[in-house]
Order: structure tokens, then sequence, then C-alpha cells
């Protein structure tokens, strides 16, 4: 049975049909959530090794890199993955060119909470502390007195929330073209000062002024 929860900017579902709400205007997150037990084995293998997978273009030609990518043949499961998330990503976008990022990470990579400058991302990590983010409700809306302080941009850090491991998720950013619609502010999870990894997908439309 289908389980949905849409509270405020954002919504959770256990199918993958949630991800298609990303385009309602009171939406900038959506998140599917998904069990990966059956990729475990492949990931405790992967996460020992430095992988960094990078390809663009139309479906076909990243599909085509995927298959031929040689980091990847030891993981036929995360392969089979990685190409229908990106089957996903194709029916909630609808555009014509990607580009796809698979990698082991062991950096905080962007530290503050920010807005992309694109139309639509969709991350999953599979391995390590999800992606952080916050609820309109918790963004201080005078954060243009403040600078770029963490601390006076965020209400509530008691609030931040956190997706789970596995779990695919949708952001709008800063160029979504529908009016009336917000960017979400997100930032990636502290890793380095406890020495850990994680294992994250990125895609993004070719709809984006820069990474």
């Amino acid at each position: 049975m289908e389980t949905t929860v849409t509270v405020k900017n954002w919504e959770i579902g256990d199918n993958s049909s949630v991800l298609k709400r990303i385009h309602d205007r009171e939406l900038n997150i959506v998140l599917f959530e998904r069990d990966i037990a059956a990729l475990k084995h492949e990931i405790t293998n992967l996460i020992t090794r430095d992988i960094e997978f990078r390809a663009s273009g139309d479906l076909d030609a990243v599909l085509t890199a995927i298959g031929r990518a040689s980091d990847l043949n030891d993981f036929p499961l995360i392969k089979g993955d990685l190409e229908s998330l990106l089957h996903l990503f194709l029916e909630v976008t609808e555009t014509k060119s990607y580009r796809l990022f698979f990698a082991t990470i062991s950096s905080n990579m962007c530290r503050k909470f920010h807005t992309d400058i694109n139309d639509l991302r969709m991350l999953c990590t599979y391995e390590g502390p999800g992606t952080l983010w916050l609820t309109e409700d918790n963004v201080n809306q005078a954060m243009d007195n403040c600078g770029e302080a963490e601390e006076c941009l965020v209400i509530d850090e008691s609030r931040i929330q956190q997706a789970n491991t596995g779990t695919v998720v949708i952001l709008k950013g800063a160029i979504y073209p529908k009016k009336g619609t917000k960017p979400i502010l997100h930032r990636s999870p502290t890793i380095e000062e406890n020495s850990e990894k994680r294992v994250l997908l990125r895609i993004d439309t070719d709809n984006f002024a820069s990474f």
C-alpha cells in the first residue's frame, strides 16, 4: 500500500510516483523512501574504492557511458540502479540532456546551506549520511541582514531535516521556471571530521548556470 506524507513545502512517500510531485508549486523537495538492502553487498565493496564517474548527454549517451564504465564492472546491481534512477529522472523532467555524477566521497563538499543554480537535481546517498535540508518555516526570512552565517539563517538547528540513506531526493533549484515556487536550501553532511565516507549519486538536467 502506497504511503505519502505532505508537510508544507515537502512530500515524502514509499512509491517512486511521489517524485513527479516536485512540479507542484508549493513543493520544493520530494523524497522517495526505498529499501536498498539488495545492494548492500555491492555497496560495502564499492565504498572501499575511490570511484568518481561522470557522464553527460542525452539519455542514450549517459546509459551507454554507465554500461561501459570499467570502475563499475564489479557492481552490476548498482549499475542497474543508476540506469533505473536515470529513467525516473527522465520521467520527471522530460528534458533531453543530463549530467550524472557517481562517486565515493570523503569530503564535506557543500558546507553551507545553499540553493542550486539549476532547475531540478536528483540525489541519492547509497552509503553514509544523507543530504541535509531546511523546511521553509525553519528559514530566517530576514537572512539578508545576517550575511552567510548559518546560525542566523537557520531558526532552529534541531529541526534541520536529513534524507535517509537510500532515499531518492529531487530538489528544486533557483532557475526552476514555474512562478511562485521557491528553491530548497540544502547542504552536504559533515563527514571529514569523523573520517566517514559516502557513496553519492547526483543527476542534473542541463538547465543550470553553474554546479
